[in-house]
């Protein structure tokens, strides 16, 4: 299911497990950002903080785990580093732990693809990120619909069942019927 030697990871949540698969091959930066912080169980523990039906999941802020902060705006420690597979050179995040965008792959934010989420800003992307449940295809940084500009780095490769489980804990406003928790992510 996967293209070729990606890596794939295995997210267990409190409502069951899926398969991602990371684009190292399409969108190494911003794949290899994931890959550290999730090898690192940087998002063990982190919760859904958003969720909207027939949108997306989004998940990646450290506020939801330990309770300082509003969810939603926190990131990776700043100045923190990470290994790009693809050049194999190391990668430091900024000040404010955000990563550079990777507008480089015209990959459509289609159902089950992962993408970055930023606050609108160049170069605002850091750990969060989210998980298409419909076409959103106004959110792809080579569409001119909006703004947005929001970068395709993975997909989800097995257990769609449990992201429209995820799906329907959520609301129009986002909040979650539920806590729903990344329990662990590890390489498949």
């Amino acid at each position: 299911m996967s293209e070729g030697k990606n890596p794939v990871y295995t997210c267990t949540t409190s409502e069951g497990k899926f398969q991602v698969e990371l684009f190292v091959n399409k969108m190494p930066y911003t794949a290899s950002n994931w890959i550290g912080l999730a090898e690192s169980g940087f998002y063990n523990g982190i919760l859904f903080h958003r969720v909207i039906p027939n949108f997306m999941l989004q998940f990646g802020c450290p506020y939801t785990k330990n309770g300082q902060g509003r969810p939603g705006t926190g990131g990776p420690p700043g100045n923190s580093k990470f290994i790009n597979l693809a050049t194999k050179k190391e990668e430091k995040r900024d000040s404010g732990g955000k990563i550079k965008d990777e507008l480089t792959a015209k990959i459509s934010n289609e159902i089950g693809t992962l993408s970055m989420a930023n606050t609108g800003r160049p170069n605002s992307g850091g750990s969060q990120f989210f998980i298409n449940v419909r076409h959103n295809s106004f959110l792809d940084f080579f569409d001119d619909q909006t703004k947005s500009k929001h970068p395709v780095f993975g997909r989800v490769v097995a257990g769609m069942d449990v992201i429209k489980a995820i799906e329907k804990l959520g609301s129009q406003n986002g909040s979650t019927k539920k806590e729903i928790k990344m329990i662990k992510i590890e390489k498949a």
